[in-house]
């Protein structure tokens, strides 16, 4: 997997070289990661990649040449068909979903705004999918584009020890992910871990896991649990959960 991130603060990426699962993937080869600074494109001495936004209004606007010309670097880099990823807080949210469908590529292009924004006529020409990771403003697009790059580089191969990590986590599919314990099961302020997951029996520890997760999902995320395909068994336990609900109430 090749990533190629235009951004004016290239030194805020090497966190992903340096830290955790994305350190293993970047370092072993697994990825690949470029920062071009569309600094390097400017035309005048002061190396300017923002101006004054026609029609008036505070802040700046990053201009299109600058970043059209890192565009058309990275391309050559990899190949014209790699898409181009507009990391804003106006593009459709990042799902698990679209996390796996992005993982599938061979190569990303990651475009990341500072200031209001970028020339909108950029976005229209070369920007083939914006995406945001939640309904809130952030300085610009680099801390959205290390989230997306590192949700991708769990899903690659060989990058976790342990690949059924990334089948377990939360939103995988479509449900969160169940409570985990571990050493000690007894403890005198916490409590006891549940007796199941000391049975030894796997068939009953992936059922309570399975209820956990659809339980969980109901408590805090209903809107989740109505866009899914459920088992019967599922089903029928996700029905006994509602009605339990409603009792309380």
């Amino acid at each position: 997997m090749r990533f190629i991130v235009i951004s004016i603060f290239p030194e805020m990426f090497s966190a992903l070289s340096e830290f955790g699962i994305s350190a293993r993937a970047v370092n072993n080869e697994k990825v690949q990661l470029t920062i071009i600074n569309p600094r390097e494109f400017a035309t005048n001495r002061y190396q300017s990649i923002d101006d004054r936004p026609f029609g008036g209004g505070p802040g700046m606007v990053m201009m299109y040449d600058p970043l059209q010309k890192a565009i058309m670097d990275a391309k050559k880099r990899l190949n014209k068909l790699a898409k181009v990823v507009y990391l804003s807080p106006q593009g459709k949210p990042l799902t698990q979903a679209r996390v796996k469908e992005l993982a599938c590529e061979d190569a990303l292009i990651l475009l990341c705004g500072r200031y209001e924004g970028i020339d909108e006529r950029l976005i229209e020409r070369h920007v083939d999918e914006e995406i945001s990771i939640g309904d809130y403003v952030l300085s610009g697009g680099e801390l959205p584009a290390m989230v997306l790059m590192d949700s991708i580089m769990r899903l690659l191969p060989d990058v976790l020890n342990d690949q059924e990590s990334a089948v377990e986590d939360s939103f995988y599919n479509g449900l969160l992910d169940c409570p985990h314990y571990t050493r000690p099961a007894q403890h005198s302020e916490a409590g006891d871990v549940p007796a199941v997951l000391l049975s030894g029996d796997h068939r009953k520890i992936q059922q309570w896991r399975q209820q956990q997760k659809i339980k969980r999902t109901f408590m805090r995320r209903k809107d989740l649990i109505e866009c899914l395909c459920l088992s019967d068994e599922d089903k029928q336990y996700l029905a006994q959960i509602a009605h339990e609900e409603q009792n309380k109430t």
